[in-house]
């Protein structure tokens, strides 16, 4: 993503282009989301007790992260075309990212066709850079308040009927969220890319001068940081498929966690106890008897599957004798 500052020419630096610091923000930003993604891949492919990036801290982690990739982006597109469209690099990296949104749309496709990403976060990011460039030249004003309105917007529009199409979801202004590994819709995520041109606009003329923005880095974790953030498209490519097959790898040397699962079993578990007329704690202190009862009797699977007759037979009466020792009528099982 450039970072070229298109100011007057005696505030250019012919020899640096880019500002070291806001590419090592980007890699730092890198750093974090390959993290999550680990996390995830790490919940996905049962190596811990849950996945740990679906829980409440992990989806808010998400969304810090993706929140910040766009702020930036809102940045980058004011650093390269502040003073004037650069059709050319416009277009090239218009097409390097749209490119690679329908690369991650076809190999997830093929990879997860029940939660393929139809449109994730560089989805996102190329669609917001088309409907950012008249902000570029709109008063900064008017470029905060539709930023704010994109991103209160979602908590005030009902989607019942045609915006929950699958034609326009791409909004994020439906009702029922789809089934997608990533899902970054313009309603709210392209409020954040405006506050990035906003941003930059109001502060980019002061930063250019500050020390700051000539720092350089002298020691590899910063120059680790700024080279990623230079080619982060690269490394965002990249990085899941090498996580997922090292991963993958180690989970078929060491097995799932042994405990894999048992607390999305214990949720369900609950919920359909209680829909059948279960008081909820009885039925909270049954589900974790009926986990270990299930793997004590070899009723436990590291992925669903269905029961035979006989197995089925055997879970209901191991979870009846949980229920009932739950409610102190009778011992566990």
């Amino acid at each position: 993503m450039a970072t070229q500052l298109l100011l007057p020419t005696h505030r250019l630096s012919p020899i640096r282009p880019r500002f070291d610091a806001i590419d090592a923000v980007r890699g730092i930003a890198l750093l974090a989301m390959a993290s999550y993604h680990a996390t995830w891949d790490l919940g996905y492919l049962r190596l811990t007790p849950e996945s740990y990036a679906l829980t409440p801290a992990g989806k808010a982690a998400a969304y810090g992260i993706a929140g910040t990739f766009l702020v930036l982006v809102g940045i980058g597109l004011v650093l390269m075309n502040g003073s004037g469209l650069r059709t050319r690099a416009y277009l090239l990296r218009l097409a390097r990212i749209g490119g690679a949104a329908l690369l991650i749309t076809v190999a997830t496709l093929f990879a997860f066709p029940q939660s393929y990403i139809f449109f994730g976060i560089l989805h996102c990011i190329a669609l917001s850079s088309v409907l950012a460039l008249p902000f570029l030249r709109l008063p900064i004003g008017v470029t905060a308040v539709v930023a704010a309105s994109v991103l209160a917007l979602p908590h005030f529009v009902s989607g019942a009927g045609i915006l929950d199409a699958p034609g326009l979801r791409f909004l994020g202004l439906g009702v029922t969220p789809p089934q997608t590994n990533d899902y970054v819709p313009v309603f709210p995520w392209f409020g954040f890319v405006l506050v990035g041109v906003a941003l930059a606009r109001f502060a980019l003329p002061r930063f250019a001068g500050s020390r700051i923005a000539a720092w350089q880095p002298t020691r590899w974790p910063g120059r680790l940081a700024a080279f990623a953030g230079r080619h982060s498209l690269a490394v965002y490519l990249i990085h899941q498929p090498v996580l997922l097959a090292l991963l993958t790898g180690l989970v078929a040397l060491t097995g799932p966690h042994p405990r894999a699962g048992f607390s999305d079993f214990r949720k369900d578990y609950v919920a359909s106890c209680a829909r059948t007329g279960g008081e909820v704690h009885a039925c909270r202190i049954a589900a974790r008897c009926v986990a270990q009862a299930f793997r004590r009797e070899g009723l436990w699977a590291d992925a669903p599957r269905s029961f035979t007759v006989v197995e089925r037979v055997k879970a209901q009466s191991l979870s009846q004798a949980c229920y009932d020792a739950a409610e102190g009528s009778a011992p566990p099982p």
